[in-house]
C-alpha cells in the first residue's frame, strides 16, 4: 500500500513538472562555434520554437571542441528536466566510429526528441582557383596530387565527413587542413589560403550566391531547387556515381528527462517546423524541412542507429580515428 502511495505521489509530481515546465529558460547546445552552418540552424529553431513553448527565453549555448562531441557531453550529463538540450548534426552517428573513447553513449546517455533537417552539402573552391567546372576541377586536382588542401571544420565536422568521401570517391588523397569551426574555414578559402571545401548550404548558399567563391557541384542525387544553387550539377552526374551526402539535424535531452517533457517538447519540434518564417529561411539555404517518421522519437533514434553502422564502416575503411 506504502508503494503503491509512493508510486502515485511520484507521478503526480512528474505530472505537475511537466505541466509547469518550461518554468524557466531552456539552453540550446550547439557543439560548435558560433556563426557555423549548425549554430545558424539552432538559432532558427530556437526562435520557432520558442512559441509553441509559451513564449519561453531560449538561449543558445556555443560548447565547441572535440569534434562536437564536448558539447554532447555536456548535455548527457546535465540535469534531466528539458531545460537543456541539445542540437547536433551528423556527428551524433559519426562520433562512435570517429573516437575510441567517448564521453557518453549516444543511444544510451541521450533521449531522442525528433529530427529538424535535412542539408545537402556543396563543393567549393577559392575565388582564384584556375578550374571554372568540376570536370576542370577534377582534372587540376589529379594534375596536383600531393599539392591540394582540402579544408574542413575539423575532425567530425559534416566537411570533414564529405571530404572523406569525396577523396575516397575520386581516390586521391589529399592535403586535409582541419580548423576550429565552420567560420575560419570559410575565411581562409576566400582569401585563398586553401583550395577546396565540401559544406553544408546553410554555409555556402550566401557565399556562392554573392560570387566570392567558385561552386562546382551538390552532393545530392538530385539537383537543388534553391535558386542560389539550382544550377549546380550533382557529383553522381559528373562520375561520381552514388554520391549522396546530406547532414541532417537532431535535438536531444538527457538521459532521464521525464516522458511528459519529452511529449511536450516533440510536439513543440513539430509546431516550429511549420513556422513559415523558419520554411523560409531553411529553404533559402538549401535545407528540407523533415517531414517523414523521423519527427518521432522512436524513429529519429532508429535512424541515428542506423547511421552509426552505416558510417562506422566508412571511417573505418579510411583509418581516420580521434584519440
Amino acid at each position: 500500500m506504502i508503494k503503491k502511495t509512493l508510486l502515485a505521489v511520484a507521478a503526480v509530481a512528474v505530472a505537475g513538472a511537466a505541466s509547469a515546465f518550461p518554468d524557466k529558460p531552456i539552453t540550446i547546445v550547439v557543439p560548435f562555434a558560433a556563426g557555423g552552418p549548425t549554430d545558424k540552424v539552432a538559432r532558427d529553431f530556437a526562435e520557432a520554437v520558442r512559441k509553441p513553448l509559451g513564449n519561453a527565453t531560449i538561449v543558445v549555448e556555443n560548447v565547441g571542441g572535440a569534434g562536437g562531441t564536448l558539447g554532447a557531453a555536456r548535455v548527457a550529463k546535465a540535469t534531466p528536466d528539458g531545460h537543456t538540450l541539445l542540437l547536433y548534426h551528423i556527428g551524433m552517428s559519426t562520433s562512435p566510429g570517429l573516437y575510441r573513447k567517448l564521453p557518453f553513449s549516444v543511444l544510451d546517455d541521450f533521449e531522442f526528441v525528433g529530427m529538424v533537417n535535412d542539408v545537402p552539402m556543396t563543393l567549393i573552391g577559392r575565388p582564384n582557383l584556375p578550374a571554372n567546372n568540376f570536370a576542370e576541377l577534377r582534372k587540376w586536382i589529379n594534375d596536383n596530387k600531393g599539392k591540394v588542401n582540402l579544408a574542413n571544420a575539423g575532425l567530425g565536422a559534416a566537411s570533414h565527413l564529405c571530404g572523406l568521401l569525396f577523396q575516397q570517391a575520386l581516390q586521391v588523397e589529399m592535403t586535409t587542413v582541419p580548423y576550429k569551426g565552420t567560420a575560419p574555414a570559410m575565411t581562409d578559402i576566400l582569401g585563398g589560403q586553401v583550395d577546396i571545401m565540401c559544406d553544408q548550404t546553410t554555409n555556402t548558399t550566401s557565399q556562392i550566391e554573392a560570387g566570392k567563391v567558385k561552386a562546382y557541384a551538390v552532393s545530392t542525387m538530385q539537383p537543388l531547387t534553391t535558386p542560389a544553387l539550382k544550377n549546380l550539377p550533382t557529383l553522381d552526374s559528373q562520375g561520381l556515381k552514388g554520391f549522396n551526402v546530406s547532414i541532417w539535424h537532431g535535438v536531444y535531452a538527457p538521459k532521464g528527462t521525464p516522458k511528459p517533457v519529452l511529449d511536450k517538447l516533440n510536439a513543440a519540434l513539430r509546431e516550429a517546423l511549420k513556422d513559415p518564417e523558419f520554411v523560409k529561411r531553411q529553404e533559402a539555404l538549401g535545407a528540407v524541412i523533415v517531414t517523414d517518421n523521423r519527427l518521432t522519437p522512436e524513429g529519429h533514434k532508429k535512424f541515428v542507429a542506423d547511421e552509426i553502422n552505416k558510417w562506422g564502416a566508412a571511417i573505418k575503411a579510411a583509418g581516420q580515428y580521434a584519440d
